[in-house]
């Protein structure tokens, strides 16, 4: 069964004012080598960690990793007075963020200049093993038709300085600023793909190849293709839907696609980023534009054989119903704070990486 990862990104915010806190490498010296399967890392800003699973062959496993990455850095935020709170941006900032030390995000940052006082956002990145790099390309020209979808079940991020944004993934538009992001050209093949890339480096948009923003790219370490379109996601649960789904879109290698071009992929992503689960967009199996619902039926329709030959299908059609009723998490962010304001927020926040859950 083809393995795949997951890459979270968490904000580390002050648990009474929800502003982030630079505690990253404190938060590290504590989790020491406490975690037995998968891994904590620091991230572009003092302020984020990210936790990598292993590579995994089912929902289930994933599941597990996260849960236990999740509880390692709860408890460990939770003895700082902090949140690892899973969502794509802060509900305010201070706009001083501080970086990590790295000779790389220096590079970064003195590329981005004033953007990275704003560029508090944190990503699920989903890995999907492709030994043959071909295929790859093959894959990923798969996934970017279906970007649009992805973003509007991971939707999880709607608020920006302390108020709701009117956005269900704030964390892409401040993404879609930088200068290779939302959706990439459709690859010829892998040739194709490296000379678009090396082209961007020449220009000196990037510093090098792992800068890449584009929502799906190649992996630069691993023999695997990198969904980087969704939000972080309130639960281990829906960070693992969108997984699955992902690598279902990646192995689908009969699947029909009529409509992929960029224009309106682009304009899809800015509807998913708008409206979340309520947006209408650009059915890729189509070409007409249909409500998120119908397309996402559409997709599990035809996923339908390489879901089951990967027994994911129960799981993905479960928790896209469960989207359905609750919605993403930009639609339960919004309910909690709606319902009991800042301290509801933080609980739910919380919640997805409590202290002390095993």
């Amino acid at each position: 069964m083809t393995r795949f990862g997951i890459e979270e990104e968490f904000l580390l915010l002050d648990e009474d004012s929800l502003v982030p806190v630079a505690l990253s490498g404190d938060i590290l010296e504590r989790i020491g080598d406490g975690i037995v399967v998968g891994r904590v890392t620091t991230e572009y800003l003092a302020s984020q960690l990210e936790a990598l699973t292993d590579p995994v062959r089912t929902g289930a496993e994933a599941v597990g990793q996260l849960t236990a990455l999740r509880a390692a850095i709860g408890t460990a935020a939770h003895s700082r007075r902090a949140i690892a709170a899973p969502t794509g941006s802060p509900f305010t900032t201070l706009r001083s963020p501080r970086l990590s030390p790295s000779a790389h995000y220096d590079d970064v940052a003195r590329r981005l200049a004033h953007l990275t006082r704003e560029h508090e956002v944190n990503g699920l990145h989903v890995h999907v093993e492709v030994p043959d790099e071909e295929e790859r390309v093959r894959a990923l020209n798969r996934l970017r038709a279906w970007l649009p979808l992805l973003l509007a079940l991971s939707a999880n991020s709607p608020f920006g300085n302390g108020i709701d944004t009117g956005f269900a993934s704030w964390r892409s538009m401040l993404i879609r600023r930088l200068p290779s992001s939302w959706c990439p050209p459709r690859f010829a093949d892998a040739d194709d793909y490296r000379r678009r890339v090396d082209q961007l480096l020449d220009l000196g948009t990037i510093g090098e190849a792992t800068s890449l923003s584009w929502a799906v790219r190649l992996s630069e370490r691993y023999p695997t293709v990198e969904a980087r379109v969704a939000d972080t996601q309130l639960t281990p649960e829906d960070a693992v839907l969108s997984a699955l789904l992902t690598r279902g879109i990646a192995l689908a290698t009969g699947q029909r696609i009529v409509a992929d071009e960029t224009d309106a992929i682009d304009a899809s992503l800015w509807m998913a980023s708008r409206a979340g689960m309520e947006a209408r967009i650009v059915d890729p199996l189509t070409g007409e534009v249909a409500p998120v619902r119908t397309v996402a039926a559409h997709l599990l329709d035809d996923l339908s054989p390489v879901l089951d030959e990967l027994g994911d299908e129960d799981t993905v059609r479960a928790g896209v119903d469960r989207l359905r009723t609750d919605g993403p998490g930009a639609t339960r962010q919004r309910a909690a704070h709606a319902h009991g304001g800042v301290p509801a927020l933080r609980n739910l926040l919380r919640d997805g990486s409590p202290a002390g859950r095993t």
